[in-house]
């Protein structure tokens, strides 16, 4: 077998050539240049095409007429010489200064007498059109050094003639160079004027996108998201697709706004909370290190609390871990029987909350989502409801099912929620005047909506008609976690 030829060296380096040549007119200008380059260009070549067409069509429609008249002038010569003589010349001669057109009439035989005096081209071709063996041609020939249209037909007189009648075509070829000519400087000019307003019309559509880049940079240049890429009026009632990216991209820098300023509230009420515990920590273990001062009683007291408080920052610490989440693990997520959960956790709080009684009325109700997951949910709203419930007062909980919707309600009898504390009672370490003499970190409630809405769950709170504060928790049925 013969083995393939190589590639030809030159090849690779063509395409790469080609390439680079894009690259330089395409890759390195601005996307305005750019896309009045493209616009210009398909503009352009849409005025060219139909130039071009308008050139070919006008070219075609003078030589038609000049053809219609070398026609008609030949069916006139053709009744005049109908049974005649047949002489061989009219019309003058072809002399330029007589009239602008002659005609002569040629024999089928090459050797009769009478052809001296022929002044039009002859060829095989009119032998044959004389001979009745080839129809009528137009063709184009020069006479005198003048271009002309020459028309030869057959006589119909039974003897063997054929009729050469030619014409000045300098005057249509004239006529064809001046279209030539105009079209020519109206597509120039077609593309000059493409190119303004390829570049007005980019300039334009992309208003919006300069003004989306400068914002862009500038945010990168000033690291504040709270800059908007501002539209006029006229602008943002469009609804093209730079005016929707254009407003995509503020609903972005408000939504990355949001993301940055709940971040520095959750460092700074982080470390705000973990002031204090550290401090007692510090002071404790200071304590402890002068042990041989202290009493077994004062060692006992310090060390006490030096757990307490290294279990409560540790706790504090594992549910801002658990925050940082924002979904739940999928693997893990199964089919929960959520009521035999809620009475799992109601036993429990009882266990931590020996002075609350707690009743549940449950239906039975499975949904998907992490079982774990969950039980903290519960336990957190039972521990919250406990907290706030005076001694003996009773903490209900209940869950239902409707068509559709599972909800868990849990109701406590203590002050209730002030209406002016319920849009902030599951933010991150809000804590209302009532609870911040009592133990926690603030992170319960707000870990609870978090679980809640990982299993497409909604978790309000809502003030109870006869007091105290009631949490629903609504489980679409049917839905993923």
């Amino acid at each position: 077998m013969t083995p393939a030829a190589p590639p030809h060296r030159g090849e690779g380096p063509r395409r790469g050539r080609g390439s680079g040549l894009r690259r330089r007119l395409l890759g390195r200008r601005p996307l305005r240049a750019r896309l009045a380059l493209v616009t210009a260009t398909a503009v352009a070549l849409v005025a060219l095409g139909v130039l071009a067409a308008a050139y070919v069509v006008i070219r075609y429609e003078l030589v038609r007429q000049l053809d219609l008249q070398l026609k008609q002038q030949a069916g006139t010569i053709a009744q005049q010489t109908h049974g005649g003589t047949g002489k061989g010349v009219l019309f003058n001669q072809c002399v330029w200064r007589a009239a602008p057109a002659c005609a002569q009439i040629v024999p089928a035989d090459p050797t009769a007498p009478g052809q001296q005096d022929l002044v039009l081209p002859v060829t095989g071709a009119t032998r044959r059109v004389a001979a009745g063996t080839l129809g009528p041609y137009y063709s184009d020939i020069t006479h005198d050094g003048r271009p002309m249209r020459m028309l030869t037909v057959p006589l119909q007189d039974r003897k063997g003639r054929a009729l050469q009648v030619a014409t000045r075509s300098d005057t249509v070829d004239l006529g064809v160079r001046q279209a030539g000519l105009y079209l020519g400087a109206v597509g120039a000019v077609g593309v000059l004027l493409a190119a303004v307003l390829g570049y007005a019309a980019s300039r334009t559509s992309l208003r919006p996108v300069t003004r989306l880049t400068a914002t862009a940079e500038r945010i990168a240049a000033t690291r504040d998201p709270a800059h908007r890429i501002e539209l006029p009026p006229y602008e943002a009632r469009r609804q093209d697709e730079i005016t929707r990216l254009a407003t995509s991209f503020n609903t972005m820098l408000g939504e990355l706004e949001e993301a940055v300023a709940a971040q520095r509230r959750l460092v700074a009420d982080a470390s705000h909370e973990l002031r204090t515990p550290l401090t007692a920590l510090r002071t404790n273990a200071e304590l402890l290190a002068r042990a041989d001062r202290l009493s077994a009683a004062q060692r006992e007291r310090a060390s006490d609390a030096l757990g307490r408080q290294l279990r409560e920052v540790t706790g504090m610490v594992n549910d801002l871990i658990e925050l940082a989440r924002d979904e739940e693990p999928q693997p893990l997520v199964e089919q929960v029987r959520l009521d035999r959960l809620t009475e799992r956790c109601v036993a429990e709080a009882r266990g931590h909350w020996p002075a609350t009684a707690f009743t549940a009325d449950v239906t039975e109700v499975t949904v998907p989502g992490v079982p774990a997951r969950l039980a903290r949910l519960l336990s957190n709203l039972l521990d919250n409801a406990a907290k706030f419930s005076p001694a003996g007062a009773v903490v209900e909980v209940r869950l239902t099912r409707t068509e559709g919707t599972a909800e868990l309600t849990v109701r406590d009898h203590g002050p209730g929620i002030p209406a002016e504390d319920l849009p902030y009672v599951f933010d991150r370490f809000y804590r209302s005047r009532q609870a911040r003499a009592l133990p926690g970190s603030g992170l319960g409630l707000a870990m609870a909506r978090q679980i809640a809405r990982a299993h497409g769950a909604e978790l309000t709170a809502e003030q109870a008609e006869t007091g105290g504060a009631r949490f629903r928790l609504a489980f679409p049925l049917g839905g993923a976690a």
